[in-house]
């Protein structure tokens, strides 16, 4: 135990120290550089891509990866090809998946209740074995988690998966509040994937108008204070749910009972939804989205992006798409940022709001200094971030052309940026698997391994979204999780992943090292 210990605390103050930087003014060896960008620009190199990457020239494989489309990904496609909810729209998973496990449980929660007021115990409290329905519920999040991981492992458009996780934590949603869940695989296919290496300002609104941001930000209760009541159209979730999260980066166990379902769908019933404005997802718009906290907006920009933003809203219990609804939309003038919105603008204000946060100076600065930070360090270089703002503005929000820019630069090739990050919970074990060449028979257990570590796929509470700073993941207990990953997947024995038998004894000596914590 001591030994253990004493290992951890080692490991605990090489992790967290900055790595030594190489000899000032010497160019570094090619192979130390191909590396050093596989560890960024990829979920971590396999056996043998240096050579594949140094046989192709460096920055011939940056261009490719920049394009992804160029890149023939078709045995990652055989391998999602089992998971069939990926592609279903979210009206199917709510009528097909989610809808009837929850009147399955409302049926349940009235025959206990009924057992109680009749004295008796009526089996409340036992285990029961999993539904049919409840089954098929728990599939949707079970193959995203496990899309998640076979694409970041398998797929040979590395860079554009990375970049898939960093924009899905900037725009994060929470699977573990009420309807959410079923427009998930909704969101991230259409609202982030495809605008990852396109223009910002499309992502923006894809985000802004996606029924999972609307649900998880309550901007889908967001009314004009004079709109005429919408009657039954209109249900709030769970007192406390529609709730600003609370910031930081903690994760919230999507296995707690106060997350379950079954205390959702029993509060809801019969809530009325509150009057007004909704604040919320306007606020983290400007904070967290576009402009930053210190981007300059007031309390009173926030209020007239929020009223700009009403009457866009939805129907959860049926998994509808996002509708403008005209009679609950503020259609009076708006100051937003200095910019005037004239009065009778309807859904057009929001296409105007948009304009003007993503053409905004703090916006390109907000959105450089994230994906500096993501590719060189932890507080990366003011040059590189002025020079990533510039590119953002001149391109209009191109994001191809601003990541381009970060990842050619002279600071991301500087030794001193090399080994400078300390890899998240999810960049660990997939670096691992591929650095070993293990095969990932069943992602699941995998998925556990991570909510063991602190970072439970698509379940990150706050709308902050998962950091990837080092201050956020090195602590004596995270690196305890990861010295037991490692010893497990050495000895072959984490379920669904096999390690080939001659990396057996090495594996956790390997994984397990500080050198293999940072990226």
């Amino acid at each position: 135990m001591w030994t253990r210990s004493f290992a951890v605390l080692s490991l605990l103050v090489v992790i967290a120290g900055r790595p030594e930087a190489g000899a000032p003014n010497s160019p570094p060896p090619s192979d130390d550089a191909i590396t050093h960008a596989l560890n960024r620009l990829t979920f971590g190199p396999r056996p043998g891509d240096v050579a594949r990457v140094k046989a192709m020239g460096l920055q011939n494989w940056i261009d490719l990866q920049l394009n992804p489309s160029r890149i023939d990904d078709a045995a990652l496609t055989g391998r999602l090809a089992r998971l069939q909810t990926l592609t279903l729209d979210s009206q199917t998973i709510q009528r097909e998946y989610s809808g009837p496990a929850m009147i399955e449980r409302r049926e349940r929660q009235q025959q206990a209740g009924e057992a109680g007021g009749a004295g008796g115990a009526g089996g409340a409290g036992r285990e029961r074995e999993p539904s049919v329905a409840q089954r098929k519920d728990r599939q949707v999040i079970a193959d995203l988690e496990e899309a998640k991981l076979l694409r970041a492992v398998y797929s040979e458009r590395q860079l554009e998966e990375v970049l898939v996780d960093f924009w899905f934590n900037h725009f994060n949603v929470f699977a573990g509040k009420g309807a959410t869940r079923n427009y998930l695989n909704e969101y991230e296919r259409e609202a982030i994937r495809p605008y990852v290496l396109g223009n910002f300002r499309d992502m923006l609104e894809a985000t802004a108008k996606s029924p999972a941001m609307l649900f998880y930000l309550d901007n889908w209760q967001n009314v004009s204070a004079d709109s005429p009541s919408p009657g039954g159209a209109q249900r709030r979730p769970p007192q406390g749910a529609e709730r600003r999260a609370p910031r930081g980066s903690e994760a919230a166990d999507p296995t707690s009972p106060d997350l379950s379902a079954e205390a959702r769908s029993a509060k809801v019933e019969g809530a009325r939804p509150k009057r007004g404005i909704n604040e919320n997802y306007a606020r983290e718009l400007m904070e967290l989205h576009t402009l930053g906290v210190d981007g300059g907006y007031t309390q009173d920009d926030i209020v007239n992006v929020a009223r700009a933003f009403t009457g866009w809203t939805m129907q959860p219990r049926e998994g509808s798409g996002t509708q403008f609804v005209a009679r609950l939309h503020d259609d009076k003038a708006k100051t937003v940022l200095g910019h005037t919105i004239k009065a009778g603008g309807g859904q057009d204000d929001v296409e105007q709001v948009l304009d003007i946060l993503a053409a905004h100076p703090s916006t390109a600065r907000h959105i450089a200094t994230a994906l500096a930070a993501r590719f060189v360090s932890d507080t990366p270089p003011a040059s590189l971030v002025d020079r990533a703002a510039a590119r953002f503005t001149a391109t209009r929000g191109d994001l191809r052309e601003v990541v381009r820019t970060i990842i050619t630069s002279p600071e991301f090739s500087a030794p001193e940026s090399y080994r400078a990050k300390v890899k998240t919970p999810l960049d660990f074990v997939v670096s691992a698997l591929r650095a070993t060449g293990a095969d990932l028979r069943s992602a699941l257990p995998l998925a556990r391994e991570l909510r063991e570590m602190g970072m439970p796929l698509y379940f990150c509470q706050p709308p902050t979204g998962y950091h990837d700073t080092a201050a956020t993941w090195v602590s004596a207990g995270a690196l305890v999780s990861r010295m037991n990953f490692a010893v497990e997947l050495g000895k072959n024995q984490l379920r669904g992943v096999r390690v080939p038998l001659s990396e057996e004894e090495t594996v956790g000596l390997k994984i397990g090292s500080p050198e293999f914590q940072r990226q």
